[in-house]
């Protein structure tokens, strides 16, 4: 016992590297992506202790282990049978790919990877913050007649939360079925509220729920969409979560976002993503019903696709949409993003773009919500500069929006930030629009945030200091695990 006290520490630090070795041939035989793998075995091996912990709350493979299971929604026949309905006819395909050219290539990208269906008769709404979002959908769930759906990441009982949900309490009591699939990391509802929301009949419940002891790489695979499916009918989408932030309620720092609101087709397949959702989180077997999926009368043809990506699918099916996009652009590529720590295939594909003389440009926060995150971005900057990629730091306040136009006649609005997390790890949900009048709109979105924006010139951003650049070095070795 007294050698043990006297040698505490080294005895310590021979059994944190013990397992840190071990841990290390554990990421090395799982061929995980080389920039995440170095990040993960230079903090297990300067950082003795914390590195393990970084790695037992953030290091875990799940999509390698496949817990995240569709099988049980995917094959019931409802679904089976919508899923048939969905797919188009070769006259239908032959009008899209006429209208866009090269960029139908995402399009069968999208069917292979994850058998994401493209669906014509659509009408969709693109809406520009959170206090215009909820103003539309609380009259769409003021009329609701059947059900109400939603899976966010953030949901807050703050002012708006209390709002919507006490809302859903009232449709509950007029007989509606009501779920909630919230992220038990992002979102903040009280007991008090949990408690109303059950006495109403709603069920609620949390993905995958962290605890410390039991917690190990739940911290890192995250529920980061936003969904709401009403009736069937109508559908949600986009960068708004339930917060008082997303409603400039709080007057401290200005909030611009982007949401989208669909009317047709397009919406049983944000249905069904729910429901995959809903399994995993309830664990119940739920018998889904036609009665999910009712017939729409939209008289809208705007061709969109409903893009998924996360744990639960064999590829990276949003970030690959994002860069067969930007490589098949013949003139024009606008990104906005509130986090830019991208791989290095987006910024090659960037970069790419830039040196052939076609216009990108990419808006990004000038002050970021999380520092670390600022830091990151700033890091990935210069290299685009110096390939000609014109760079804008919006200066308003913090923009939150996730949206690309490429060409003008494709675009995309949706959960997913350019960043490693989004692309890898996170469940996302985009949703992809072919059509010349919706990219024009999302183009003067993005036209009117550059009012509001620097413009970033490469020699004075190469001025930065050098402790600044050192901060952004470390930042971004950081990147893969932020």
């Amino acid at each position: 016992m007294e050698f043990f006290k006297n040698h505490i520490w080294q005895i310590l630090i021979v059994l944190n590297y013990t397992v840190a070795l071990s841990a290390v041939l554990t990421i090395l035989l799982k061929k995980v992506n080389p920039t995440k793998a170095l990040s993960y075995i230079i903090g297990l091996l300067a950082l003795p202790f914390l590195g393990l912990l970084i790695y037992y709350l953030f290091g875990q493979e799940y999509r390698k282990n496949k817990i995240f299971s569709r099988k049980q929604v995917l094959n019931q026949s409802t679904i089976k049978r919508i899923q048939n309905e969905l797919e188009l006819d070769a006259k239908e395909i032959n009008v899209v790919d006429d209208l866009l050219d090269q960029k139908s290539k995402v399009i069968p990208l999208l069917y292979n990877n994850e058998k994401s269906k493209l669906t014509i008769n659509n009408d969709i709404k693109l809406i520009k913050n959170g206090d215009e979002k909820f103003k539309l959908l609380f009259k769409d769930i003021e009329d609701a007649e059947h059900h109400i759906h939603l899976e966010y990441f953030i949901i807050k009982d703050d002012k708006i939360g209390t709002e919507l949900l006490n809302l859903l309490c009232k449709k509950a009591s007029e007989g509606l079925e009501i779920r909630i699939a919230i992220d038990d990391v992002g979102s903040s509802i009280t007991s008090k509220m949990k408690r109303k929301l059950k006495d109403c009949g709603i069920e609620m419940y949390p993905f995958m729920p962290v605890r410390f002891s039991n917690s190990t790489g739940k911290m890192n695979y995250r529920d980061h969409r936003k969904i709401v499916v009403i009736d069937g009918k109508i559908g949600y989408v986009g960068g708004v979560n339930v917060s008082d932030a997303y409603v400039n309620a709080n007057n401290d720092r200005y909030w611009r976002d982007t949401h989208v609101r669909i009317v047709g087709e397009a919406v049983k397949q944000l249905q069904i993503l729910f429901f995959t959702t809903w399994d995993f989180v309830s664990g119940d077997e739920l018998k889904i019903s036609k009665a999910y999926f009712p017939e729409h009368n939209c008289k809208e043809n705007i061709p969109l696709q409903i893009a998924a990506s996360g744990p639960d699918t064999d590829w990276s099916n949003i970030m690959e949409a994002i860069f067969v996009a930007i490589t098949n652009a013949d003139d024009h590529v606008y990104i906005t993003t509130p986090y830019f720590i991208p791989n290095s295939e987006i910024v090659t594909a960037l970069q790419v773009l830039a040196r052939s003389n076609k216009e990108v440009k990419i808006i990004v926060p000038k002050t970021s919500d999380s520092w670390i995150a600022e830091y990151a971005t700033n890091s990935y900057l210069e290299m685009l500069l110096e390939a000609g990629v014109e760079v804008y730091q919006y200066t308003k306040g913090f923009i939150h929006a996730k949206t690309m136009v490429v060409d003008g006649v494709f675009c995309t609005v949706g959960t997913t930030n350019m960043d490693y997390r989004s692309f890898n790890i996170n469940f996302e949900v985009n949703a992809l629009i072919y059509n010349k009048n919706i990219s024009s709109e999302l183009t003067e979105f993005f036209n009117d945030d550059l009012k509001h924006c620097e413009k970033l010139q490469l020699k004075s951003w190469q001025a930065r200091s050098k402790r600044t650049k050192l901060i952004e070095a470390v930042a971004r070795l950081m990147a893969p695990i932020l």
